[in-house]
């Protein structure tokens, strides 16, 4: 709750502004360096940036290093395999969203949550969201009233973001900051009423706008991928860097070999002979002392495949992550075998997932405050929470095996719930509909032909 008390007191200044901005600077530093280092910049992964150690100090011009000619720099990007991995597992199938069918006016109020969603990409803008969370340890999100009056929401990068208050799925202020084309500082600063806008002049922060944002709560709100706020690959950078390292420096090993000189024991070489050499290839010794070989370093491929595969083991552990090119994947495992498989990625899913519905809950909290002010559907305050969210795993799936599981089912549990396990149906309530709807054709089309047939008989 820091400076919540201290605006709530004098309000906001350009002055704590600037304070809030410069306490925030290390944490904003390091998610920008988490996105930097996803995106395979080279300032921000630590083996791009080495440069090939140089030995000056040698006692004699008679010894020459070759260990410095060569500098392969291998960047294993695991990091992006973790985060990769995890949002496809957790967000390939979209979210899909549900509204209390037993609230007054729900098909008005699911007509109008269809078109939000379709209008604003949502599907897309869950899976980027739920991205930068997971590389960043939280992600932001906005929602405002677009050009053409309808309310629209757009992700914030996350190191541009301040939230001010206990949770930042449901902040009491929350700030944005970023620089114009012309290099100022330019703040964007909310509350349940309005934004105020900062910008940067020879003179320093000055306020210069503030305007109402048609919501009745802060609109300008974030997820959390755990309670620590830390990305999936934070944990495990310098086991990365460590695997970076050790196949750099084998690659170099083995180019290094390709530059070993040649050690001549009992034979001398003029300019002459060293031509011959180059045209002809053949070596010609007179005395059985006389030796020809390169000078070489003998390389422990065994102790470098041991000690990278261990490395990798421990990234893929400790992320809690899943390596999807293990050849137990490709054989007929059971769904039980494969949760086993799967339980650490999605313990850490459940986790988030928890946060995102918070996150979304909120959203439509302030979407639904915009609505009732329209008066687009009949809403009470705490309709909001009768929005519903279920998230779905992104996996290959037996279907023999599930349609015998519908099988068993049917009969004990409601059908929409029935339904909703099968992976092959993302909406229940449009397959109860078509279900529905096709028995009547069924009994209009047949049922009048039995009719008929039966009048016939009747008749004979």
């Amino acid at each position: 709750m820091k400076y919540v008390k201290e605006i709530q007191e004098q309000g906001i200044t350009a002055e704590l502004i600037a304070q809030i901005i410069d306490d925030n600077k290390a944490d904003s530093e390091r998610m920008l360096k988490l996105y930097q280092r996803y995106k395979a910049c080279e300032n921000a992964v630590p083996i791009l940036e080495r440069r090939a150690v140089t030995f000056d100090h040698f006692d004699t011009k008679a010894i020459k290093r070759l260990d410095d000619k060569v500098n392969n720099r291998l960047n294993n990007p695991f990091d992006v395999d973790i985060v990769d991995t995890k949002v496809g597992y957790m967000f390939g199938p979209p979210i899909v969203y549900d509204y209390d069918d037993k609230a007054q006016g729900a098909k008005k109020v699911k007509e109008q949550i269809d078109i939000f969603n379709l209008r604003n990409h949502v599907e897309d803008a869950d899976a980027e969201l739920g991205k930068m969370a997971t590389i960043c340890g939280k992600a932001a999100r906005l929602a405002y009233i677009g050009p053409d009056g309808n309310e629209r929401i757009k992700n914030i990068d996350p190191w541009q973001v301040i939230f001010i208050g206990d949770d930042i799925q449901e902040p009491v202020y929350s700030l944005r900051y970023y620089k114009d084309a012309k290099g100022a500082l330019q703040v964007e600063f909310y509350d349940n009423e309005n934004m105020a806008l900062f910008t940067e002049d020879a003179n320093g922060l000055k306020q210069v706008q503030e305007t109402k944002h048609m919501f009745d709560f802060n609109p300008l709100y974030g997820v959390a991928n755990n309670k620590e706020m830390l990305g999936d690959a934070e944990r495990v950078q310098q086991l990365i860097d460590a695997y970076d390292r050790t196949l750099s420096d084998a690659s170099n090993e083995i180019e290094q070999y390709r530059l070993a000189y040649l050690v001549l024991r009992g034979v001398g070489l003029d300019e002459e002979t060293i031509a011959q050499l180059k045209r002809h290839g053949v070596w010609e010794l007179f005395d059985k002392e006389s030796d020809v070989s390169y000078l070489t370093k003998d390389i422990n491929d065994s102790l470098i495949e041991h000690h990278l595969d261990r490395l990798e083991r421990n990234i893929i552990k400790l992320a809690k992550s899943v390596d999807f090119s293990d050849e137990t994947f490709g054989t007929s495992l059971s769904g039980v075998a494969m949760k086993f498989k799967l339980m650490a990625l999605e313990n850490k899913c459940i986790m988030m997932e928890r946060k995102f519905t918070a996150m979304l809950r909120y959203q439509f909290k302030v979407i639904f405050s915009a609505w009732r002010k329209r008066k687009l559907v009949n809403l009470d305050e705490d309709d909001y929470l009768r929005v519903w969210f279920s998230f779905s795993r992104n996996l290959p799936v037996n279907l023999l095996e599930e349609a015998n599981t519908q099988q068993a089912l049917k009969g004990i549990v409601s059908e929409k719930t029935r339904l909703s396990l099968f992976s092959a149906i993302d909406d229940p309530d449009f397959e109860i509909e078509e279900l529905s709807r096709e028995q009547n054709e069924y009994m209009q089309a047949y049922g009048s032909v039995g009719e008929e047939g039966n009048g016939n008989t009747e008749g004979d």
